[in-house]
């Protein structure tokens, strides 16, 4: 079995950001020779996520829209009284999952139409990393 283990950071410009990230996973299965297999890939912070989606505008303001109706800012987070001000951040990120697994197929993704992967930052403008896990023969 074949495994590649990649890194991918981030420090976003915005508090809260939806990033397609499909190019950089692609460039990292395309790199392992892996032909048949999975990625895995994972948000190695608790106030991100990674998801599988459309790349499509609308979409990601609705998910950012929606994400702050569930999970709004609130200065009375229990979380707040350690001295935190990201309550909402670890809400949101479980929302949208921490990690994803993809299948590998002939040496590329093995997508449906328009799905894309995507890194959900809910408490930027810090760095953060994302484990990229390829594995298969």
């Amino acid at each position: 079995m074949k495994t590649l283990t990649e890194y991918l950071y981030f420090n976003t410009k915005n508090k809260r950001e939806i990033i397609n990230i499909t190019d950089q996973v692609e460039e990292i299965v395309s790199k392992s020779g892996v032909k048949e297999g999975m990625a895995l890939i994972c948000a190695m912070h608790i106030t991100a996520s990674i998801f599988v989606n459309d790349e499509e505008t609308g979409i990601k303001q609705d998910f950012l829209e929606w994400a702050e109706k569930l999970a709004p800012f609130n200065p009375d987070y229990r979380h707040h009284r350690t001295g935190e001000t990201n309550g909402d951040a670890h809400m949101k990120s479980i929302l949208f999952n921490h990690e994803v697994i993809v299948p590998i197929t002939n040496g590329v993704i093995d997508f449906g139409p328009w799905q894309q992967i995507f890194y959900g930052e809910w408490d930027g403008q810090r760095k953060k990393r994302v484990i990229v896990k390829v594995m298969g023969q």
